[in-house]
């Protein structure tokens, strides 16, 4: 028995990975996170699976349906949205089936900030421009921020920004952003990147306030700061320059050195 845990993706059902798809189809259980998956992954089950939506529950019956299949000997699809490496839970429950000696597996999915890039036909890092990417969120309800982990800290290297559960409080990420990144910055806010629903609400760290009061947005909106989202005049990469010799590329820029 096992259990895998998948990165489900962040919505659209087609972006699930094809290992993902099989691994949910072989279970004959499978725990998920709630309205995050949708009905179409789901649909991957096979025919008289267990099906258990984890939303309402806590740790500890969570834990209980881990502990019941692994006695009935059945392999469990463990679904969370997006990929399981940020903001997904799985270190408690790595924790939990680790003290219990269960056997699992850690299938990655497409994240929500790539997702968003993809929405915005974006990439968020240019030559010059922008080489780093921050993906962070700020305090709630659910965890505090460590002590150094501070927007303003983020900040200060200019590095573009993928701001997670945090829409709640755009007012104060702005203020905090405006004397680091300067107020004509590029933002650019995407509602549920890849459903059907999904929204794209851009400005500037000036002006975004206003157009959110315009199309509001819920908890699942991700929020994109840097300067690589309106850059256009911007050098090219040295990858395709012919100039540029790099190990794989099997050319040689000497070819045809001295010959008539």
């Amino acid at each position: 028995m096992t259990v895998h845990f998948i990165g489900a993706g962040p919505g659209a059902p087609d972006l699930l990975t094809l290992r993902g798809r099989d691994l949910i189809a072989a279970c004959p259980v499978c725990l998920y996170a709630g309205s995050l998956i949708p009905p179409a992954i789901l649909a991957h089950c096979p025919e008289g699976a267990r099906i258990v939506d984890t939303a309402p529950l806590s740790l500890e019956e969570i834990e209980a349906e881990y502990l019941r299949a692994y006695r009935n000997g059945e392999d469990v699809a463990r679904l969370h949205s997006g990929d399981l490496s940020v903001w997904s839970a799985l270190g408690e429950q790595i924790r939990l089936l680790e003290r219990h000696a269960i056997p699992y597996t850690v299938t990655p999915g497409v994240p929500a900030f790539a997702a968003a890039a993809a929405a915005l036909g974006r990439e968020l890092t240019l030559p010059e421009v922008g080489q780093s990417l921050v993906l962070t969120r700020t305090s709630g309800r659910a965890s505090a921020m460590p002590e150094k982990e501070k927007l303003s800290a983020f900040a200060a290297t200019g590095a573009t920004l993928a701001l997670h559960l945090s829409i709640h409080v755009v007012d104060r990420i702005v203020e905090e952003l405006i004397p680091h990144y300067g107020a004509d910055c590029p933002v650019a806010v995407i509602y549920r990147a890849s459903w059907p629903d999904e929204r794209i609400v851009r400005g500037t760290l000036a002006t975004i306030l206003g157009e959110l009061q315009n199309a509001p947005m819920e908890r699942t909106a991700l929020i994109l700061v840097g300067r690589v989202l309106g850059a256009e005049d911007f050098r090219a990469s040295a990858l395709y320059s012919a100039e540029y010799q790099r190990r794989f590329r099997g050319r040689d820029t000497r070819a045809g050195e001295g010959e008539d």
